[in-house]
């Protein structure tokens, strides 16, 4: 009774004359056909139980197979006769989830990251920090378009795309069914533009108030090419290496549902080469360096966690379950982890600073990245707990063990978050989180601590750590070699600032 009723509905809203016209042109956002167009063959219109169909696969962000004998065009797709299967088509409401999901992403470099990390340098060096992110914005964006985006998303190869979206060639407003069956293509494209953005501008973190600006544009470009687009392509790419949910003759059955070996784990162990090698800031250890304006940081944490739930929630592709899974694990283990570093510094040095909020957000941020799509909210709580004690130890402890100048912590809380976070994922994947889990990783994912996705994990783990630290190493001694690192002793003792851009960020009145 409630199927015919709903027929009926759908029946007087498609066929209504002008409502259905309308109706079909908003919805592919195309005008009316022309009148030129009459004479040209007509095709078979699909039945109304076939266009309730469309509407439920769009609703549900899948394909659905047809039922048809010949080539039929609808509101939501195209039936191929040959293959019989249905080929999606742009909706707008996933559409607009995905430009929002894309514009948060931005934030979360600009101005999220480039306060966060300014706040945390001296106050001689807080302009140095915003142009780098200002400058790797800029310059990726440029590779993207050239090849960037084709090398990582173009099918071609297991560790690397080809060049068939060079330049953004056929990259339109129709959809990539590799990818999404109702998101369109460019829009997809700048999506995953904001993750190349921001993934070289964490290594700032690191190497922060003592590397020359031409050394990074250099550095950045080349680590681009060597680190970021093979590792996204191997773990994103259609047919990647590393794609285990997507990609049935996969290398390695691994799975990062928003970055967490492809943004974090190449971004913080990258971070902690490029500083051994650039070595220590003038007077590190022996004068202190604080951060000139917490202000700054805490407002940056919150753009960072706000900007976070397009990074995550909107890695599913689509407003949907998997989305709404995503936005809840993300809220609970960044909540958790923000409430366990600074109880931990509460404990042990008897005072929970403000530093230690933003981390503790910033570090669940990082660990439940790549496992949001994948965890219950159980999960969740585990993984905040984990990021709340284990990234807070690396930066309290660890660090003074060694003796790293890791400025920011940008490997305390990326690389060993990211890498921990890829860890967990592997332990904590839970079938009723992810429902793509039950297609080509059904015997890896079995909802056990010790299921076979983990030994997966870490195979993928010691990929990435290769690629990161061997790639690094190769383009910072190019880098050195060419131009070199550092600034001069009396220009980084001056600031990056003046020295660098011409400009300082405070004008103080005497």
């Amino acid at each position: 009774m409630k199927k015919t009723i709903l027929y009926m509905t759908l029946s007087l809203a498609l066929n209504l004359s002008p409502l259905s016209i309308f109706a079909q042109n908003a919805a592919t956002n195309t005008p009316a056909p022309a009148a030129s167009d009459a004479a040209a063959p007509k095709r078979a219109e699909p039945t109304l139980e076939q266009r309730v169909a469309d509407l439920e696969a769009a609703h549900n962000n899948t394909a659905r197979v047809a039922d048809l004998t010949n080539n039929v065009s609808s509101k939501l797709g195209t039936y191929d006769e040959k293959s019989n299967t249905f080929s999606g088509s742009p909706d707008p409401g996933a559409n607009a989830w995905q430009m929002t999901s894309a514009a948060l992403v931005l934030f979360m470099t600009l101005p999220g990251l480039a306060l966060f990390y300014g706040g945390l340098v001296r106050r001689k060096n807080v302009l140095s920090v915003m142009a780098q992110c200002f400058f790797i914005t800029g310059m990726v964006t440029i590779l993207w378009w050239i090849c960037g985006y084709s090398l990582v998303f173009h099918n071609g190869g297991k560790f690397l795309g080809g060049l068939g979206f060079a330049f953004l060639n056929g990259v339109d407003s129709n959809v990539n069914g590799d990818y999404s069956y109702h998101v369109s293509h460019n829009v997809f494209s700048m999506y995953q533009l904001m993750f190349a953005i921001i993934t070289p501008a964490l290594i700032i973190g690191a190497i922060a108030e003592r590397m020359k600006f031409s050394a990074i544009c250099l550095f950045m470009t080349l680590w681009m090419f060597i680190v970021y687009f093979p590792q996204a392509h191997m773990i994103w790419g259609i047919d990647g290496f590393m794609n285990g949910v997507f990609n049935k003759d996969v290398g390695i059955h691994a799975i990062d549902f928003a970055g967490g070996t492809v943004v974090h784990m190449t971004s913080g162990w990258s971070a902690l080469i490029l500083c051994l090698i650039l070595g220590k800031r003038i007077g590190f250890g022996k004068e202190p360096m604080p951060p000139h304006s917490m202000v700054l940081c805490m407002v940056g944490t919150g753009m960072l966690w706000v900007g976070w739930y397009g990074f995550n929630a909107g890695s599913a592709v689509a407003a949907d379950v998997i989305a709404a899974n995503a936005f809840t694990t993300t809220t609970l283990a960044t909540a958790v982890a923000s409430f366990v570093w600074p109880l931990a510094e509460w404990i042990v040095r008897g005072k929970p600073s403000v530093l230690g909020f933003c981390s503790g957000a910033v570090a669940g941020l990082v660990v439940i990245t790549p496992a949001c799509g994948f965890v219950t909210s159980t999960g969740a709580v585990i993984i905040g707990v984990c990021a709340g004690l284990v990234p807070w130890f690396f930066c309290w402890k660890v660090k003074s063990w060694f003796g790293y100048d890791d400025a920011l912590d940008t490997f305390g809380v990326h690389a060993v978050g990211g890498t921990m976070g890829a860890l967990l994922t592997g332990i904590l994947a839970r079938n009723a989180a992810n429902g793509n889990l039950a297609t080509n990783l059904k015997d890896y994912v079995t909802d056990s601590p010790t299921q076979r996705l983990v030994f997966e994990q870490i195979k993928a783990i010691g990929l990435t750590l290769v690629l990161a630290v061997v790639g690094t190493t190769v383009i910072a001694y190019i880098v050195k070699a060419v131009i070199g690192l550092r600034p001069t002793p009396e220009i980084e003792t001056s600031g990056l600032d003046l020295s660098e851009h011409g400009e300082e960020g405070y004008h103080l009145e005497a």
